[in-house]
Formats: structure tokens, sequence, C-alpha cells
């Protein structure tokens, strides 16, 4: 049966892979690529790599989240109506990926591959997670709070006001410059 489940969610990865291409939205194509990794961290967790599989869930997830908000503040969109296309030179692309396709396939079959030297870790989770994090730990620690950085502010640059903006460079105009008369919350909400 996990073997059923296996070959479904590749199915589901490369359908959902071939969507990207194929919809006419950036909102539907930034939703099939979640879908298309998230169907790939499914089949890692299917062979038992708990926190990989978890790993790639949920960083692809809020990738995409962003992805999709950066489309809206950026570029002033919605992207969920807007047309456009994902296939820009499609035969070159077609050229380029086919040849790509076939060296890395002569790669793997032509390749001696080595034997295996030791065995496997009893906690095979526990060896990944040292193998990715142990000698970068540094480098993840700081480079997590630039990457936070770097979101606000393309949050506060997208932002054309920000929230003291109507209350004046000093925030001491009062009343506050409301962009609608009224305001919102005394009776009247915007439209």
């Amino acid at each position: 049966m996990p073997a059923v489940i296996f070959w479904l969610l590749a199915a589901i990865a490369v359908a959902a892979g071939v969507a990207v291409f194929v919809v006419n939205s950036m909102a539907r194509a930034t939703y099939a690529l979640a879908a298309s990794f998230v169907a790939v961290g499914a089949q890692v967790l299917l062979l038992d790599q708990s926190y990989m599989g978890l790993l790639v869930i949920l960083m692809m997830v809020m990738e995409m989240a962003i992805m999709a908000l950066y489309m809206v503040m950026l570029m002033g969109m919605n992207p969920a109506l807007m047309p456009m296309s994902m296939r820009h030179s499609t035969r070159t692309a077609l050229i380029v990926s086919a040849a790509l396709f076939v060296a890395l396939a002569a790669g793997i079959l032509l390749m001696s591959w080595p034997e295996r030297a030791g065995v496997p870790a009893t906690d095979v989770t526990a060896a990944a997670g040292d193998a990715v994090m142990e000698s970068k730990m540094l480098v993840m620690l700081v480079m997590s709070p630039i990457m936070v950085a770097t979101i606000v502010s393309g949050v506060v640059i997208a932002h054309s006001r920000g929230r003291y903006d109507r209350f004046g460079d000093d925030l001491t105009q009062r009343p506050a410059r409301d962009p609608e008369p009224g305001g919102v919350g005394r009776g009247r909400t915007r439209r």
C-alpha cells in the first residue's frame, strides 16, 4: 500500500509541476507549485524521514505564501485575476531542458557508483540534521535575522503609507489625516 501512495504522490507532483506552465494566472501557478512540493514532501515522509519531509512541506508552503504576498505588494496586481503566461521562449526552453535531461540521465546510468562504506546511522533523521546543520549553524543564525529584515524591508518599501503616516512626521497631527473624510470606525466604512 505505501508503494501505491508513493506513486500516486509522484503523479500528483508531476501533474502539479506541469500545471505551473499550463495555467494562465500567477496565483494558480503558485498554488500548483506549492502542491507539487507538498506531494514531494509527503513522499519524503513516506520514506520515514519525518524531519526532512516536514521541512520540505513547511519551507515550500511558506515560500509560496511569501511569493504571493510579494506579487500583490510589489506588482500591484491581483494575481488570481490577472492573466499571464509562464511560457517564454518555449522552443529554446524545450531544447535546453531535453538536452539537460538526457545529459543528467546518461550521467546517472553511466556513472560507476561507489560501494557503501560503513553502516547507515541508526537514527537517519538525526544524522541528516547533523550533516545539514552542524557545520553551518553559525551561517543559519546570521542569515535568519537578515532574511526577516529583508522581508520587513520589502513590506515597508512596498507600502506607500506607514501606519502612523496620517499623524504626520512627528506624530503630533491631531486629528489624524485620514484618506477618507470621517475615517473608518466613525460610522463610515471604507469602500
